[in-house]
């Protein structure tokens, strides 16, 4: 392998907008969040095609395969396509639960809340705990 088929898993994910910056990606390899096979990946990995990486961030869990290296970091569109997602349904909806919903709290002495402001609260638990399928 010539340096140019060599590209870091940090790098990779970073590149292929998984995380935000590549120093969280690091961070996230660090602290077992990237597993490959099961085993915790160090950020240093080589990334190869058709590795399957199963990701954690915060409730959220993707598992991804890695169609095409990636060695910089592209806009959203074309960054889709490097990688296909494997994550099943259930899973993508389950962080949305009750434990991770909006905070819905007034501050002291605002008093209670208008119609409108009720209707909006109403609307915005409808819309999160609606499905896609429905």
């Amino acid at each position: 392998m010539d340096d140019k088929e060599k590209l870091r898993v940090d790098k990779y994910l970073w590149a292929i907008r998984m995380f935000k910056t590549r120093s969280m990606a690091t961070e996230a390899c660090k602290a077992g969040r990237v597993k490959l096979n099961g085993q915790n990946v160090k950020p240093s990995a080589i990334v190869k095609i058709g590795d399957v990486y199963h990701l954690s961030k915060g409730p959220e869990r993707k598992i991804i395969e890695v169609l095409e290296l990636s060695y910089n970091r592209t806009d959203a569109k074309i960054a889709v396509t490097k990688y296909k997602d494997l994550t099943p349904v259930e899973e993508t909806k389950a962080y949305k639960s009750v434990f991770y919903a909006p905070a819905l709290r007034r501050d002291r002495g605002t008093g209670r809340p208008t119609k409108k402001e009720r209707r909006d609260t109403d609307e915005l638990l409808d819309n999160w705990f609606e499905t896609e399928d429905e």
